[in-house]
């Protein structure tokens, strides 16, 4: 090969000139695109949009997951947005199917129409799966490719008042767990007090007036009838299925739900508990303690509340009085048309990691699809994570809650009867099982 220097050395003086001219041209192309191209990096935006408007600690762990991920790629920002659920939604759904959108979003793993129309962009070869819990990323494996970051992990919990279970003269055995009679005894003898003994509203959220239900179902029939209860290959009109709903009637029937139970939000319902005008239980989720756990003056329980958990009632006879639903909640996916999808992959990369899922435990007090260490948490909440690790340990899981399960006309029959209708009063034990069966039965 002949260099340059000993070609230009044979050619006359005026083509010399013009070579090195071209060399120069050619080098100061190189440099503009160079730094158009560093240019271009800087000037990297990428959009999120999220649920949790009003909860600051997940505000927190997401701004110090974007601080993380920035320090390590300068000239990178991340900008979010962030709404309350259904908003979030509404919004989303616009902007995805005009083929817009944010680079990334908040997402659940009932929302299966984003995978069934192309939106989301498959992340197995963009996540450090190892660092991420199997069963959490199994909640968003479809047809063997996971879709999303599994952020909120929860269970489903009663949470109660331990002065006001007291002052109505029970006590709960050493398992957490009244027999089915004791804890219907324990709904009437608050609601002849004036105390709302299960303080809940399903006002905007098409799942929590369903907890107390789909809890006591699971716990009468256990994990593979449940199972087959929800597939559709099981009917609502089943004789154990009505047992459990037999005894749910009854609970309602003496009481249990507030009047305003059709239109409480869920916000509402958590101050409704601790604060005003006060209640005796709350079934939600674990993730209760994200708003619950807030300051005082930002609509959190006061810093005394004398917080307790129990668990659901089991009917005699149960095949599993010890089962529980656990469930993945808030997750974050990536738009497939981003043209920065690539790099928000990355993003969501930052947080699979166990100091992070350490990060949202210690911020956020619920827990997570990360791997994480509960002992890890300290300070004022700790003794919080011993009581839930205590509910827990003896426990069997069902995963998955019936809205993140059911699909079409018996997804929309759960929400308006087992969510709304049924526990408000509206319908009785026979008529919302023959409107499930309509709706959701196989054979």
């Amino acid at each position: 090969m002949i260099c340059a220097p000993h070609l230009s050395a044979a050619l006359p003086h005026w083509e010399e000139d013009i070579m090195n001219s071209a060399i120069r041209a050619a080098a100061l192309a190189a440099v503009t695109a160079l730094t158009a191209v560093s240019a271009a990096k800087a000037d990297t935006e990428l959009s999120l949009w999220s649920h949790w408007a009003d909860q600051d600690s997940k505000i927190e762990f997401i701004q110090a997951g974007i601080e993380k991920f920035q320090a390590a790629h300068p000239g990178v920002t991340v900008k979010p947005t962030w709404y309350q659920k259904n908003p979030l939604f509404a919004a989303l759904k616009g902007a995805l199917q005009a083929g817009q959108g944010p680079d990334v979003f908040y997402c659940e793993p009932a929302q299966t129409e984003y995978i069934d129309n192309g939106f989301l962009l498959p992340l197995d070869d963009h996540l450090d799966m190892s660092n991420i819990e199997e069963w959490a990323a199994n909640s968003w494996r479809h047809d063997g490719k996971v879709y999303a970051l599994p952020l909120e992990a929860y269970t489903v919990e009663i949470y109660f008042n331990t002065e006001m279970l007291e002052k109505l003269g029970f006590a709960l055995p050493d398992d957490g767990q009244l027999s089915a009679a004791d804890f219907k005894k324990l709904v009437e003898a608050a609601a002849g007090e004036g105390i709302t003994p299960i303080v809940q509203g399903a006002g905007d959220r098409p799942f929590p007036g369903a907890y107390l239900t789909h809890e006591v179902l699971l716990k009468k029939i256990g994990i593979d009838a449940y199972g087959e209860l929800l597939a559709g290959r099981k009917k609502w009109s089943d004789p154990d299925v009505m047992e459990a709903l037999d005894y749910m009637e009854s609970l309602i029937k003496a009481g249990a739900y507030p009047r305003s139970f059709a239109t409480m939000k869920l916000g509402e319902s958590h101050y409704y508990f601790y604060s005003n005008p006060g209640g005796l239980m709350l079934p939600m989720g674990s993730w209760y303690t994200s708003r619950a756990f807030n300051s005082p003056d930002q609509g959190g329980q006061p810093e005394d509340f004398p917080l307790g958990i129990m668990q659901a009632p089991a009917l005699d006879g149960s095949a599993c009085p010890e089962c529980k639903t656990a469930n993945i909640g808030g997750s974050f996916c990536v738009n497939a048309e981003s043209p920065n999808a690539e790099l928000a992959a990355e993003f969501l990369d930052a947080f699979a990691d166990p100091e992070m899922g350490n990060l949202w435990l210690k911020k956020v007090l619920v827990q997570t699809g990360i791997k994480s260490d509960a002992s890890t948490v300290s300070g004022p909440h700790a003794d919080y994570f011993k009581m839930l690790e205590a509910a827990d340990k003896n426990n069997k899981f069902f995963q998955g809650t019936p809205h993140a399960i059911l699909k079409g006309q018996c997804l929309e029959t759960f929400k308006q009867v087992i969510n709304v209708a049924f526990p408000a009063g509206q319908v009785g034990a026979g008529q919302a099982a023959q409107m499930m069966d309509q709706a959701c039965s196989a054979g």
